[in-house]
């Protein structure tokens, strides 16, 4: 079974899609906790990031070291806190958080992004990605 990864891998579900390579694919977390909260996603179906073979585990950190710069540059912030968590999708995700302090980052559930919003962090991500 596809996890909803796998769907906006495949562009089943749209996505604010920041980066894809052969390996991966990077999109904006719509439950954020931070804007510009971006999730790294290797395009095969693994649930815990140690089980992720290689070149996908080498490409995760590729493209969280280019999309970093980005946001730190898009976002203005201190940091981009960088962590594999969660259990609500059984797929490998590399979490990029955008922050300033520790508290931005607690992973409580967040409420759902405005979608305007999404789209202008995307483009401006985008601007400085290039």
């Amino acid at each position: 079974m596809s996890t909803i990864f796998s769907r906006i891998i495949a562009w089943e579900i749209p996505s604010f899609k920041i980066y894809e390579d052969e390996y991966v694919y990077a999109f904006l977390d719509i439950f954020p906790q931070q804007l510009g909260h971006t999730l790294i996603v290797p395009k095969t179906e693994v649930d815990h990031f140690s089980e992720v073979p290689e070149p996908y585990y080498s490409a995760i950190f590729q493209a969280a070291k280019k999309i970093s710069v980005a946001l730190k540059k898009a976002t203005d912030c201190n940091r981009v806190c960088t962590l594999f968590v969660w259990y609500e999708v059984p797929h490998c995700h590399y979490h990029l958080v955008p922050t300033n302090t520790i508290a931005d980052v607690n992973f409580i559930q967040k409420p759902q992004a405005d979608m305007e919003e999404l789209k202008k962090i995307q483009e401006k991500i985008l601007t400085y990605l290039q």
